[in-house]
């Protein structure tokens, strides 16, 4: 049996161990994030100064990596079979989704955020980013089957829809007036909040996602 003189440097050790574990852990967890959408109002530098759609007051600032990206008009027949898009709905009573927006990810966006989810671009509203499977033109709209890691749902199009994409831009984009999608600002230990991607609408376009 060991003595108590060797015991104790062990358990001493031991914990010391067990405390950088802890403490790697904790750090490693991310900030919780806000989804903010809303009206540039004004620019401060790399702050942003935005109305939200509550008609709140809020200032986000941008990383000094930020990565914009204008929210552009598209087409109905650029979604084709293989397309990885983000479904914003209103559930069916059958099951089905109806679209209220889509949005097209980029192909080097492929895979981000997958999956099925509550969102709030509505109330009861869904958001479903997954790959296209089948496209179907229906006598209510376009009936898209999408498929993502956990299922799959049956999604309608009604022809109103609208329908963006992403285009990868810069700062340019960021002026007074227009209007934001930020997805996911991160929110300090300190209140603030910060924003390593911005969304912005072209040409007037409020981001319907």
């Amino acid at each position: 049996m060991p003595s108590l003189n060797n015991w104790m440097p062990r358990a001493v050790a031991a914990a010391f161990v067990a405390c950088i574990v802890t403490s790697s852990i904790s750090a490693q967890q991310q900030a919780p994030t806000v989804r903010i959408r809303g009206t540039i109002e004004s620019i401060d530098g790399n702050t942003l100064g935005i109305k939200t759609r509550e008609g709140t007051d809020v200032k986000v600032k941008m990383t000094d990596n930020v990565a914009v990206f204008a929210v552009v008009k598209t087409q109905l027949s650029e979604i084709k079979e293989g397309s990885y898009i983000g479904v914003t709905a209103m559930p069916e009573p059958d099951g089905t989704q109806k679209a209220i927006a889509v949005h097209i990810f980029p192909e080097n966006q492929r895979g981000a955020a997958e999956g099925f989810r509550p969102w709030d671009a509505r109330a009861n509203s869904t958001m479903t980013n997954a790959t296209v499977a089948q496209t179907v033109k229906g006598t209510d709209g376009q009936n898209i089957t999408v498929k993502y890691k956990d299922g799959e749902k049956k999604v309608v199009v009604p022809p109103e829809t609208p329908i963006v994409t992403f285009v990868a831009s810069d700062k340019s984009e960021i002026k007074p007036g227009a209007k934001l999608i930020i997805f996911g600002a991160a929110k300090k230990d300190d209140g603030t909040l910060e924003a390593n991607r911005v969304n912005v609408g072209r040409d007037g376009l409020t981001p319907p996602m």
